[in-house]
């Protein structure tokens, strides 16, 4: 029987045979894929005709189709819709993709064409494009040891298979954590309708009577806002912050102390001090330093604001009859019933304005008002009865299959994220794009989404956007494939929008009458727009300043002392605690995407406030000649430029910090 994963997706758009795949399909699959990768790589290095662009870059670009294909299907499922096979399969292949790329990057005849090119490069006639994705080639193999002696190489390949061993492992340790903890609710206290309705669905879900609690975002966090239970609080909270550290078989602590040691190891192989300026060198950023010098811009004005929101709530901390200090499990608590009473506002009023469908559609919208876009509702085979489809068209042109899959279950890792099952290229004829989104919101009949959730919608839809609208040649610069401190610039710059009042008066509708939201409603929301965001900064800052001193020279045997001491030499409140703990900073360790990189939101943060200030200079949210730049300058264009030079094009300069900061709230006095 032919393996639907090789054969060739003739079905609506191109897209994955789904309901045809299983998952004794994807091992074979893989071993094909991988044969064929690596008999196109050695046809490539072997080629007994001078190197030239053609022969070298592009076949490399056709090299991994299959390869691609397969693991595009797989890496979906597994972080959306995991279960036992699926992570044995992930466990094993880590360390053989990992080895697969050693192979090519240390391929002597293979790095000696790209290098003569590269030497060449000025008398080859090529075009920007080509020279760019020329020099992100030569780049990608000298950052992957290409250069090294037998020995070196050998040595690189050994630590790069053992990191993605240990991804793999932090990643189903920190899953394993979150499916397997609830906590049954017999007092529901203070908990308002949504809350309690999400947690009877989760009791359901988990084959329990009654409610729980789970340490799902979208249930817990409510949950920490509105229990009167301060016990019950503390119990979810420690739960919540202690996943990947409870010990035996998936505590993740001994797994970062691991990594940290071989990332160094990797950085020094290749003649760089630490594994921070290893991958700090191609970033906006440069240089710690550089990163270092932001966050500590927005650490003191942030800090300050923390602790005076601190002491008024420990103050209603002991009016309630609660001695001792303002703990971690009484923030959310606190300045829920603080910004009730300073802007007579009630999150959970918003909720009945804020369906999945309406904010699902405001997106919608207002792609469709800045770049023309159209969203049509496809009826196909897709991976789980969750997810949805539409078929995304300009003028009648298809350009991609957009999927939503947007609420939690257990067998899903927690967060929200684009991915691609198909990259955009044009290099053998027009290829548009397959792009997907995943959140981990609750169910419910409607499913009606917090203020923080809807924002999580839209920023995810943004770097979906950067997927969709991509259009460049080659699939190695395609759509997100640009600096990590860059990447983040379209998914907090589409934030904005929902914000805008004519997009909130239009799509946040009560889901029964479909009532707009009362202006009243809509003044306090703004009004309690920068609300608490001294707690949010702090915690955030504090993550990405350990991840900094994770990287930086020598490092840590111990990385919760290195943590500890970082966060009591900033001067950490003590009611506040990082937003992502070692143990499960899954943006640090279950991959080094954003290791030495978390500060990265900060920085696409400074220029997606400056690039709002753009639509905002003309009068208009949707401007068509400032969305048109827009698209052109960032959206469309992928990695095909360095990162500040497409921001330059489009806006002039680069911005400073203090947008950043009036957006928070946080200009300093």
């Amino acid at each position: 029987m032919t393996n639907p994963l090789l054969t060739d997706w003739t079905g609506p758009f191109a897209l994955p045979p789904f309901d045809a795949i299983g998952d004794a399909d994807f091992g074979p699959a893989f071993d094909a894929a991988l044969a064929e990768g690596r008999a196109a790589v050695a046809a490539i290095a072997a080629n007994p005709e001078a190197p030239n662009f053609a022969n070298t870059i592009e076949a490399m670009e056709r090299a991994d189709r299959a390869l691609d294909r397969v693991s595009g299907v797989f890496y979906n499922l597994v972080g959306s819709d995991s279960n036992p096979a699926r992570e044995a399969l992930s466990r094993d292949l880590a360390p053989r993709l990992a080895a697969y790329a050693s192979e090519v990057t240390s391929n002597a005849a293979l790095w000696a064409r790209i290098r003569t090119l590269w030497e060449a490069r000025d008398t080859l006639g090529l075009t920007d494009e080509q020279a760019r994705v020329l020099m992100l080639y030569h780049r990608m193999f000298l950052r992957a040891g290409a250069a090294l002696d037998a020995e070196g190489s050998a040595r690189m390949a050994a630590v790069t298979a053992r990191l993605a061993s240990l991804g793999t492992q932090f990643t189903q340790n920190l899953l394993a954590d979150e499916r397997d903890w609830f906590m049954p609710l017999t007092d529901l206290a203070g908990l308002p309708d949504f809350v309690v309705d999400t947690a009877r669905a989760a009791a359901e879900e988990r084959g329990q009577a009654g409610h729980v609690v789970t340490l799902n975002r979208s249930l817990i966090v409510p949950f920490l806002q509105y229990s009167t239970r301060r016990d019950l609080r503390e119990a979810a909270y420690e739960a919540w912050v202690a996943r990947g550290a409870n010990g035996g078989e998936t505590d993740n602590r001994a797994i970062a102390a691991e990594t940290l040691a071989l990332r160094h190891e990797r950085a020094t192989l290749l003649g760089y001090p630490d594994f921070a300026a290893y991958k700090l060198e191609p970033e906006m950023a440069g240089t710690p330093a550089r990163v270092r010098d932001l966050l500590m811009r927005v650490w003191a004005p942030a800090r300050a604001s923390a602790e005076r929101d601190a002491a008024a709530m420990e103050a209603l901390l002991h009016a309630d009859g609660f001695a001792g200090p303002l703990e971690p499990w009484d923030w959310r608590y606190y300045a829920e019933k603080r910004r009730a009473q300073l802007h007579d506002f009630d999150e959970a009023a918003l909720k009945p304005y804020l369906s999945l469908e309406a904010m699902i559609q405001a997106a919608f919208d207002v792609a469709h008002r800045l770049f023309g876009l159209e969203f049509r509702p496809l009826d196909v085979p897709l991976y789980h009865p969750d997810a949805r489809a539409w078929d995304v068209t300009r003028d009648g042109r298809h350009m991609a299959v957009f999927i939503g899959d947007y609420f939690a279950r257990p067998s899903k890792r927690s967060g929200a994220w684009m991915s691609n099952f198909r990259n955009q290229s044009n290099l053998d004829g027009t290829v548009r794009p397959v792009v997907v989104n995943v959140c981990n919101f609750a169910k419910g009949a409607p499913a009606l989404l917090s203020w923080d959730d809807a924002r999580t919608l839209f920023h995810e839809f943004g770097h979906a956007l950067h997927g969709m609208l991509t259009d460049v040649t080659y699939g190695f610069i395609s759509g997100t494939s640009v600096a990590r401190d860059f990447v983040e610039l379209p998914s907090q710059l589409f934030e904005h929008w929902l914000e805008v009042p004519e997009v909130i008066e239009t799509h946040a509708r009560h889901w029964q009458t479909g009532a707009p939201m009362p202006a009243d409603l809509r003044a306090k929301l703004k009004g309690a727009a920068t609300w608490d965001q001294g707690f949010a900064t702090v915690e955030f800052i504090a993550s990405a300043l350990v991840d900094l001193a994770f990287h930086e020279g020598k490092p840590p045997a111990d990385p919760m002392q290195k943590q500890a001491e970082v966060l009591e030499a900033i001067g950490m409140p003590h009611a506040i605690r990082m937003r992502h703990a070692t143990p499960h900073f899954a943006h640090v360790f279950a991959g080094d995407g954003y290791s030495s990189g978390y500060y990265s939101y900060m920085w696409s943060e400074v220029m997606d406030a400056d690039a709002f200030e753009a639509f905002e200079e003309t009068g208009d949210a949707f401007d068509a000649a400032t969305a048109e730049r827009l698209e052109r300058f960032i959206l469309s264009a992928g990695g095909s430029e360095d990162a500040e030079t497409l921001y330059r094009a489009f806006r002039g300069q680069m911005p400073g910090v203090e947008a950043l900061l009036k957006g928070r709230g946080l200009v300093e006095a």
